[in-house]
């Protein structure tokens, strides 16, 4: 693409004193007449590029335009190889790629070790331990989709299980909570809605290509609703099943209760999802009170049984 190449000379013209027209001709494949539109191109965007004639010539940034390797520090350039390197792991392109290759060109030969050792202190994987292997795949479909303005179709199953057939515009992809979305218009329900891809299934992207409308950003903060629905419960939790618990509460709300129990004041709210987590700690855990989400719980747990009896 044109832009790209663009943007590739600028950089290898910020990253060299000087480069013949045949050269850049010759490593993006050009003619080099295509190559001095190019130059023409980017001195009408306001950077002055100067053309050396003769042997030794070439094109060149005036050099009070060229932009100092050092305006970043060795944490500014850390933090955007870390970003970029996280991000490419799980949403693959050659545009991560390529501003990977664009981001390293800013660094200077002598602080390559240091800036290699900060960016890697810290490890982002996006990938799953395991479930859906859908993901990865769905996510490069939705954003080739995004890119292109392509509508996608595909099953959505709620949370019930029951499923239904969707057209859908997509605006931007969202990863919340260890979870992948992306919002999208869907024709269907003619109004915007977040999807969740581990609930997509059969998911295409259609031939058809659409104008993007007036795009309504999702509501991905909900804290302060919460904190209005919460309740606090007491539960009394096994030792070994705090390293979970430790991931919908805090250490200070957990206080020991003799060598193989804490008593847990934990946050909860009276729903499905809430009453899925305590169920799925198993014998693990057990909600003293109150006594309304106590009987809750035993109803839970007697009908759970019920499935397994009369089956041999």
């Amino acid at each position: 693409m044109k832009t790209d190449r663009l943007v590739s000379i600028i950089m290898m013209l910020l990253d060299k004193e000087r480069i013949g027209a045949q050269e850049l001709a010759d490593r993006f494949e050009v003619s080099p007449r295509t190559i001095y539109r190019d130059i023409e191109t980017i001195n009408m965007a306001g950077i002055p590029v100067r053309s050396t004639p003769g042997v030794g010539g070439g094109f060149e940034i005036m050099q009070e335009y060229k932009v100092d390797k050092n305006v970043f520090s060795a944490a500014d350039l850390s933090a955007i190889l870390m970003g970029l390197s996280s991000l490419s792991g799980m949403v693959r392109g050659n545009e991560l790629v390529n501003a990977l290759a664009k981001v390293k060109r800013f660094i200077p030969a002598d602080r390559a070790k240091e800036i290699e050792l900060k960016a890697n202190q810290i490890y982002i994987d996006l990938s799953p331990w395991m479930g859906n292997r859908n993901i990865q795949p769905y996510l490069e479909r939705v954003k080739t989709a995004l890119q292109e303005s392509r509508l996608l179709s595909f099953e959505y199953a709620d949370r019930f299980g029951n499923k239904t057939v969707r057209t859908v515009e997509p605006y931007q992809i969202v990863l919340k909570g260890s979870h992948w979305y992306f919002q999208g218009y869907c024709r269907k329900r003619e109004d915007f809605r977040l999807f969740r891809l581990s609930r997509i299934s059969n998911l295409q992207m259609t031939r058809e290509t659409f104008s993007p409308r007036d795009y309504q950003k999702p509501v991905l903060d909900f804290g302060d609703i919460l904190k209005t629905m919460q309740t606090t419960i007491k539960l009394r939790v096994q030792k070994s099943a705090m390293d979970r618990l430790l991931d919908y509460c805090t250490c200070e709300q957990a206080v020991p209760d003799g060598e193989e129990h804490y008593i847990v004041n934990f946050p909860f709210i009276e729903n499905e999802y809430y009453y899925d987590i305590l169920i799925s700690f198993g014998d693990q855990c057990e909600c003293l009170e109150p006594q309304r989400v106590r009987a809750e719980m035993k109803r839970r747990i007697q009908n759970m049984a019920a499935l397994y009896e009369g089956r041999s």
